[in-house]
C-alpha cells in the first residue's frame, strides 16, 4: 500500500524589500497611534491649564521658579501640540512612525521636555509650600492658584511619561535588532 509523499519545498529567500515589511505591531500610546495622539492632548490641555493658571496671576513673576514653570509649561505647550498635530497627520493617512530619525527627535524631545516640566513644578511646589505652610502668606498671594497651576503641571508630566518611554522602548527595540 502506498501514501502520499510529502516533497518539501523550499521557501524563497528574504529579499530586503520583504524583510523591511515586516514591522512590529504598533503600540497603544506610540507616536502614530490613537493612544498616542491621546496622550498628546492631555500633555496639551494639562500644560496649558497650568500656563493660563499661573499667567492669569499677578505676582507670580516675582518668583523665579513660577516664571520657570511658565516658561516649561509654555515649551510642554508647544511640543505636545506639534507632536498632537504630526499623530493626526499619521492617522489620517494610515501610516506610522517608524524612521528612527523620527522616533528619536520624538524620544530626545519628550525626555527634555518632560524633565523640564518635573524641574519645574517641583521648584514651584517647593515655593508654593514655604509661601503656604513656612512663611504662613497665603491672604496676600494667590496660593490656591499656584498649587493648581503646579498640580497641572505635573499631572502634564505624568502624561509625557509614557510618551517618552514608549518612543524611547520604540528606538531602542529597533537597534537592538540589527
Amino acid at each position: 500500500m502506498s501514501g502520499p509523499a510529502v516533497h518539501p519545498v523550499e521557501a524563497p529567500p528574504m529579499t530586503e524589500a520583504a524583510l523591511l515589511r515586516v514591522r512590529m505591531k504598533d503600540v497603544q500610546g506610540m507616536a502614530g497611534t490613537t493612544g498616542g495622539l491621546s496622550l498628546r492632548l492631555c500633555q496639551f490641555a494639562f500644560a496649558a491649564v497650568s500656563l493660563c493658571v499661573m499667567a492669569t496671576t499677578s505676582d507670580f513673576p516675582s518668583v523665579t521658579a513660577f516664571r520657570y514653570l511658565v516658561a516649561a509649561v509654555s515649551l510642554q505647550c508647544l511640543w505636545s501640540l506639534s507632536l498632537a498635530l504630526a499623530d493626526t497627520y499619521a492617522l489620517l493617512v494610515k501610516r506610522s512612525f517608524r524612521n528612527a530619525g523620527f522616533v528619536g527627535l520624538f524620544a530626545v524631545g519628550d525626555g527634555v521636555t518632560s524633565t523640564l516640566t518635573f524641574a519645574a513644578a517641583c521648584a514651584s511646589a517647593g515655593i508654593t509650600v514655604l509661601i503656604g505652610n513656612d512663611l504662613d502668606k497665603c491672604n496676600l498671594n494667590h496660593c490656591t492658584r499656584f498649587m493648581s497651576a503646579t498640580a497641572m503641571a505635573f499631572l502634564s508630566w505624568f502624561a509625557v511619561s509614557p510618551s517618552f518611554l514608549l518612543n524611547f522602548w520604540s528606538l531602542a527595540s529597533r537597534d537592538s535588532g540589527h
